[in-house]
């Protein structure tokens, strides 16, 4: 993708691999434009980088989408690369998860990781088709490839969005837009909590080695662990799979 001269919505961009990948793209030469649910977040990336705009939404709501995708549209109508960062994990045992009073939790997850950047993708993608140069960049993860057992929901909605983003690619391959997938592995964020402390890549040379796929051109652009999972064959995601749950079944024990 053209890595300068854009118009960039991120969202859940006030933290972590969204505000890293903020920090980058300004620093190209990009307006960014960042959205998330907690004001304090975005207004403490806000004072980080001063160019940057924001947008205080809940992904979860579908109206609030559609309002972000008009806000954006009216006010920035340059935009034209959308960013699908944001997500929920949760870690935990379908045994003890009490799916019957709790279920609400749970639904926010799937809502999260795969029903707002699936409607995301379809609200902006004939906005972009109008475009000279557009993208599509879809964060799944390494778990979309070898599912994480103590993240169930999680590995689910990551291994969704990939064949949803694989679909988007070649239904818009006569477009504009190109569609980018970013596999990330676990990473430095506080998104995983303390349980996955002794699992994880740091941030910095984690965004560091995805732009450097971005400038490549890339459209599938894994790193460390993620990479080699992207190529697996059956019985290695079988054994990846397992070792992983057995290394850390504990945490949901």
């Amino acid at each position: 993708m053209k890595m300068t001269g854009n118009t960039i919505l991120i969202t859940g961009g006030g933290s972590g691999i969204g505000l890293a990948f903020a920090e980058r793209f300004i620093k190209a030469g990009n307006q960014v434009i960042i959205c998330g649910r907690r004001e304090n977040v975005l207004q403490k990336a806000k004072e980080q980088f001063p160019g940057i705009l924001t947008r205080t939404c809940d992904l979860t709501v579908e109206s609030e989408r559609i309002a972000l995708f008009d806000w954006v549209t009216v006010n920035y109508p340059e935009v034209n690369v959308l960013v699908n960062n944001a997500g929920i994990i949760q870690h935990f045992n379908v045994l003890k998860a009490d799916a019957k009073y709790n279920w609400s939790r749970f639904s926010e997850e799937i809502t999260a990781n795969l029903e707002a950047p699936i409607h995301l993708s379809m609200l902006f993608a004939p906005f972009f088709a109008e475009k000279r140069e557009a993208a599509m960049i879809n964060m799944t993860s390494g778990v979309a490839f070898t599912p994480l057992a103590v993240t169930p929901i999680y590995s689910a909605t990551k291994a969704a969005l990939h064949s949803f983003t694989m679909s988007l690619r070649h239904q818009l391959s006569a477009t504009s837009i190109e569609v980018i997938e970013v596999v990330p592995p676990a990473v430095d964020t506080g998104l995983g909590g303390t349980w996955l402390r002794t699992h994880v890549e740091p941030l910095d040379a984690f965004a560091d080695g995805i732009f450097k796929g971005l400038e490549e051109g890339r459209a599938e652009i894994g790193y460390s662990t993620s990479a080699d999972r992207l190529r697996m064959t059956r019985d290695q995601v079988d054994e990846y799979a397992e070792k992983m749950y057995n290394a850390m079944r504990a945490s949901i024990e």
